[in-house]
């Protein structure tokens, strides 16, 4: 039994009750994503599985056998920074940079769902394709949280590439 973790595949943890959190941090060693509060209520474990956001503190390993899941390390590529990394930079999204991964995870999930016209509790005109309107941001991201209130920078990074094509 395996998963594709950022293209390779990797052996499931033996123990059925192992999150896909610590699988990915204590096994693998990838610690780019973060273990804040450990009940999905934070979005610093927030990954990408077949494309979709998820909390991996929620979610067992072996429930995604045979399926991609992508972490903050593997969006970048041979040429660089994934462009939404970069923009945190340009953008100061981050200041201690715990939530990071998380946020730029959830971010690039939260684009594929507007780009396929899901609506959020914001959305004016649920027929109507999505606008990433600041507001229509900040309620996608908002179970990624920050402490350190680098909120501005997060949506300005995420308006300024992912968001850029949808924004009003």
């Amino acid at each position: 039994m395996s998963l594709i973790v950022n293209g390779e595949a990797v052996a499931l943890p033996s123990d059925p009750r192992v999150s896909l959190l610590d699988h990915l941090r204590e096994a693998l060693h990838l610690t780019g994503t973060k273990k804040g509060c450990n009940q999905g209520a934070c979005g610093a474990c927030t990954v990408l599985v077949d494309g979709e956001r998820i909390l991996s503190c929620l979610a067992l390993a072996v429930q995604y056998e045979s399926r991609s899941v992508t972490t903050i390390e593997g969006l970048a590529g041979e040429d660089g920074l994934h462009p939404l990394q970069q923009a945190f930079i340009e953008h100061d999204g981050f200041q201690c940079g715990y939530c990071t991964p998380g946020q730029i995870c959830s971010a690039i999930g939260m684009a594929a769902e507007a780009g396929r016209g899901v609506p959020s509790h914001v959305s004016v005109d649920l027929g109507a394709p999505v606008a990433l309107t600041r507001e229509e941001v900040q309620e996608r991201m908002s179970g990624n949280l920050c402490r350190c209130g680098a909120h501005n920078g997060i949506v300005d990074a995420i308006r300024a590439t992912v968001a850029a094509e949808w924004a009003a």
